[in-house]
């Protein structure tokens, strides 16, 4: 099992496989497929987004409200494939890794080889376990989206596959398989 600190690195990045598993401690920060447009469209318009893309790991969740004295409830992956024709242009944008579920498309894969990127799978079904791991979260863009606006998340100890490494490598494709 792998330790990576959040904003991952280049090395970081690197030293990964398809099909490592990975504990992710740091900041994170949900986008999915309406700020993947949103996000897309003011690029357009060179409209400086709510968060630093560059570096950014961006998980395809939307946190439930937790109770007391949790941060959150369930925070567990959507599929990642509705996000595929927005991915090439946020890797573009400096997006460095993303957290989802399921298989991505070969234009992602290209485009996670080309920027050395790299796509973790989070484990589906698990909403509530991967919430525990949420010590912080706070709207930081898109409030009038709910639980689809994007949150900063401070996770410790976050449980993650390698889905596709920065070569290209698709679990999927291998016979590891999460």
């Amino acid at each position: 099992m792998k330790k990576i600190k959040l904003p991952i690195t280049s090395e970081d990045i690197e030293g990964l496989k398809a099909g490592d598993e990975v504990l992710l401690t740091g900041t994170l920060y949900t986008a999915r497929d309406t700020v993947h447009k949103i996000f897309l469209e003011g690029m357009k318009d060179k409209q400086i987004p709510p968060i630093r893309l560059h570096g950014a790991t961006l998980y395809y969740a939307g946190p439930t409200p937790g109770r007391p004295p949790r941060t959150v409830g369930s925070c567990g992956p959507t599929t990642s494939g509705r996000m595929d024709k927005f991915t090439p242009a946020m890797l573009d944008a400096g997006v460095k890794a993303m957290i989802g579920k399921g298989r991505r498309s070969e234009a992602v894969k290209g485009a996670i080889k080309k920027h050395k990127a790299v796509y973790f799978l989070a484990p589906a079904g698990c909403g509530a376990l991967l919430g525990s791991k949420i010590k912080r979260a706070k709207v930081v863009g898109f409030p009038e989206l709910g639980p689809e606006a994007i949150h900063e998340l401070e996770v410790e100890d976050f449980p993650v596959i390698v889905g596709i490494d920065s070569k290209g490598n698709d679990v999927y494709e291998s016979r590891v398989r999460p």
